[in-house]
């Protein structure tokens, strides 16, 4: 990604992405569209009271992953094929065991969290039925998170493509057999669930040794390397803090749809479903930008940093414009797929009517997010995850309790809180790409990464 038009690097690096983003969401929507439709409103409204708290500890897993792959970006545009390797071991050492230690801990804490989360106590069983088993599938998850973040890093995004689309299909497979064919419920979409992310992990890690030079690992690379780990850590664990504080905000959310009863839980996972497809594309442009910014800054090449954001922020408002007038015009028709009910498709609709209107803002921070992300900015993670969890602690709570708003409260209040965290990362972003040579201004960059800035701004 060091040469070549920018704008055609990008799309083609993200579409593979995209599409597997989206197969790897179909997880989540094929659960929640079977249960829907075969079981009913409440069992929907079950795994959608499961969403936050399960994100919250799979976040925790997928930022080390994500910093494993910002700082294998940085090493492949330098060219340094040791450094490459001794990187894809390093984040494995860490992706082997801060999974197992999360996934514990996310099983003993799933009834309490639930509770704190003000479940209904008509769903609750159900609820935590489904999300014990999903946490038993976190492990499966990360190893498949890991072997693509180095896969991207590297520049394929193909391979982790080919495995997650067979892997969804075996999801889809499942589903109709344990939920519609043997009657189990919501457990049998969470097994169904765990079964194909543990196929989709071992496979594509499989494939990569095998098919990648880069994966083909001698004992001389099986080294512990402190420096690199450090740097991994550095940038993964505020990469997790944001997700995961991001996650606590959409708990502190999901606790006041909670106090709406059954129809608004419905609703609120019917749109929340939709929206992780609305955020796929913004997701891929963020890990494409990530990956584009990361070779480009190791190989030294700033102006392509800067020329690749713009890019990016081109092709997200082209999206943000287009999904405007069918959130608007055919909300109903989409809210249709996940459930029959009247009243849960009448909310469904009218709330995609009025997040749609931010979703431009929603872009954004991915965008920045991508750049700074493969600079190594690891205050920005954490900056909006804090913003975010200010915002839904309190933005939700107030607009709720104003009569005219009501229960509409809370879908104003998502747009509201992408507007606050698409301020703060235009903000952080003016900052910080000052430091890419436009000035030279790079003392307060943190180690080791002061050290390559300036030699980049000396080539």
């Amino acid at each position: 990604m060091t040469t070549g038009n920018p704008t055609s690097l990008i799309i083609k690096f993200s579409i593979p992405m995209l599409l597997g983003n989206l197969f790897q969401q179909l997880y989540n929507l094929v659960d929640s569209i079977i249960v829907g439709q075969f079981v009913g409103p409440n069992a929907l409204a079950a795994i959608g009271a499961t969403g936050s708290a399960t994100f919250m500890f799979f976040a925790l897993c997928n930022g080390i992953g994500s910093g494993g792959g910002i700082i294998t970006a940085q090493c492949f545009g330098k060219g340094d094929k040791k450094e490459v390797k001794s990187c894809i071991t390093n984040t494995a050492y860490i992706m082997a065991v801060f999974p197992m230690v999360i996934g514990f801990t996310a099983f003993v804490l799933s009834g309490p969290l639930l509770r704190l989360l003000e479940t209904p106590e008509d769903i609750l069983p159900d609820s935590l039925t489904y999300m014990r088993i999903m946490c038993v599938g976190i492990m499966f998850v990360s190893l498949y998170n890991f072997a693509s973040a180095m896969l991207r890093a590297l520049g394929d995004s193909r391979t982790p493509l080919y495995f997650l689309i067979f892997s969804c299909i075996l999801n889809t497979v499942l589903d109709v057999i344990f939920v519609y064919g043997l009657n189990m419920s919501v457990a049998g979409a969470g097994i169904a669930t765990v079964i194909s992310q543990f196929v989709s992990g071992v496979t594509c890690l499989l494939y990569a040794v095998k098919k990648n030079e880069y994966f083909r690992i001698e004992k001389s690379d099986l080294k512990f390397n402190k420096t690199l780990t450090v740097r991994i850590v550095k940038i993964g664990i505020p990469l997790s803090l944001q997700f995961s504080l991001i996650a606590i905000s959409c708990m502190a959310l999901q606790k006041v749809v909670n106090g709406f009863g059954a129809t608004a839980m419905a609703a609120f996972t019917a749109t929340s479903r939709i929206e992780q497809l609305i955020h796929q594309p913004y997701q891929t442009l963020s890990a494409a930008l990530s990956t584009f910014t990361g070779q480009n800054y190791g190989a030294g090449k700033n102006d392509r940093v800067v020329s690749g954001f713009h890019k990016g922020a081109a092709i997200m408002a082209v999206f943000s414009i287009a999904m405007l007038p069918i959130m608007q015009f055919f909300g109903d028709n989409i809210i249709k797929i996940f459930v029959s009910d009247a009243d849960v498709i009448e909310m469904g609709a009218h709330a995609l009517r009025i997040t749609s209107y931010f979703y431009i803002c929603l872009g954004a921070i991915y965008i920045i997010r991508g750049v700074l992300n493969g600079l190594g900015d690891a205050f920005f993670a954490l900056l909006n995850g804090i913003v975010e969890v200010i915002g839904r602690f309190v933005v939700p709570v107030i607009l709720t309790g104003i009569a005219a708003i009501g229960l509409w409260g809370i879908w104003w209040s998502v747009g509201i809180v992408w507007s606050m965290a698409g301020l703060s990362a235009v903000v952080r972003y003016r900052q910080y790409i000052k430091k890419l040579g436009v000035k030279n201004d790079i003392k307060a960059l943190p180690a080791p990464e002061s050290k390559l800035l300036r030699a980049n701004v000396a080539k």
